[in-house]
């Protein structure tokens, strides 16, 4: 296995003549934004190319784009603003953009209005919700209040995605911390953490841990509305996000991920996964949907850090103390309480997704 390489030059050139020919870039006159690729009934093909990523701008956001530019899709980048928008004029300047840069759009929507939401999200046969908010003092890392927003941002997504018809497939961002965080007093060994296992929100509430609380609310209300409104959806649960220079350009979600890192780490429950990988998971997992043979959550990681060495490796790369992460670690014992289980999908697939690439 290995990260998605490009389409062969002569069959990109057809496929881009092809699908450039049916849908054309505008710009808005009112402000000037990218307005987005049109949507026509006769469109066939770009129906089944066309998807949505919100917060495309953010970290792992622009890495799941340029993976889905990288297989072929025409994608719709959801902003919540001008700023984001010229974030992503930059980053297409840096030639961090890879693929064909024609094949992407802009559009705004604010995370509050289903109707905004449902107009960003028509003719996309996908959308990928990834979920990411930042701390707008950037201070706190993540807040109690962020936690409700993540919850409500995701039920209005959830929401304009199940009531526009062109959609057909959601997937979402959720975090390993949706998981991990029970009471261990309840069990007499240590616990199997796969994707049956869910955080425990009071206990969320008393450690103060808001990364994980909002990213459990987000997900719980996410397959509520799928159930409720019949919404093919499936959700991905990462460790923590890592990749180049990924504490600088993800600082609010690594810190606020850390928070209990010592005790993650004490119970081989601080796990990884590299940007890069968790991206083209995210492709692997929605292409597999459109034949009914992913569905349900999975878990998704490189490596558990497990001795002082891999602790000390990821404090520096995040420039923090080696001690945030493992402590007083002659008092630690580690259980080998940390295992996947992604029994719902095929055995390429899920090979794809336990070890996040690891064999590549």
């Amino acid at each position: 296995m290995g990260i998605a390489r490009t389409h062969d030059e002569d069959y990109e050139t057809r496929e881009f003549k092809t699908l450039v020919a049916l849908a054309a870039m505008e710009r808005r006159k009112d402000n000037g934004e990218f307005k987005g690729l049109t949507s026509h009934s006769s469109i066939v093909d770009l129906q089944d190319k066309l998807v949505c990523v919100t917060s495309g701008v953010s970290f792992f956001g622009f890495a799941l784009v340029n993976h889905l530019l990288l297989h072929g899709y025409f994608v719709r980048v959801l902003v919540a603003n001008q700023e984001d928008v010229e974030k992503l004029r930059e980053m297409e300047i840096s030639g961090e953009m890879m693929g064909c840069k024609s094949k992407i759009a802009v559009v705004m929507a604010k995370p509050n209005e289903i109707q905004g939401l449902m107009e960003a999200f028509d003719g996309c046969c996908g959308v990928f919700h990834t979920s990411s908010f930042a701390d707008p003092a950037g201070l706190s890392g993540y807040s109690k209040s962020m936690a409700e927003m993540e919850g409500k941002a995701s039920e209005n997504v959830m929401k304009a995605c199940a009531r526009t018809p062109s959609v057909k497939h959601c997937v979402l961002t959720s975090s390993l911390l949706a998981c991990i965080w029970r009471d261990n007093s309840q069990y007499e060994l240590p616990p199997l953490v796969n994707h049956n296992c869910w955080s425990n929100e009071s206990l969320c509430v008393d450690k103060k841990l808001w990364y994980a609380l909002g990213k459990l609310k987000a997900e719980k209300v996410a397959w509520k509305i799928a159930e409720e409104m019949s919404l093919n959806l499936t959700t991905i649960c990462p460790g923590l996000i890592t990749g180049h220079e990924f504490s600088y350009r993800n600082p609010t979600a690594t810190i606020a991920y850390l928070k209990g890192a010592q005790e993650m780490y004490a119970n081989g429950l601080l796990a990884t996964a590299d940007v890069r990988r968790l991206a083209e998971a995210h492709v692997s997992v929605f292409e597999a949907m459109k034949t009914t043979t992913a569905f349900g959550r999975y878990i998704c990681f490189d490596r558990v850090i497990q001795c002082e060495d891999e602790a000390e490796k990821l404090a520096d790369e995040i420039g923090i103390p080696r001690n945030k992460i493992s402590g007083n670690s002659s008092d630690f014992v580690f259980p080998n309480c940390f295992e996947l289980s992604n029994k719902k999908l095929a055995n390429l697939m899920s090979r794809t997704l336990r070890s996040c690439y690891a064999e590549s």
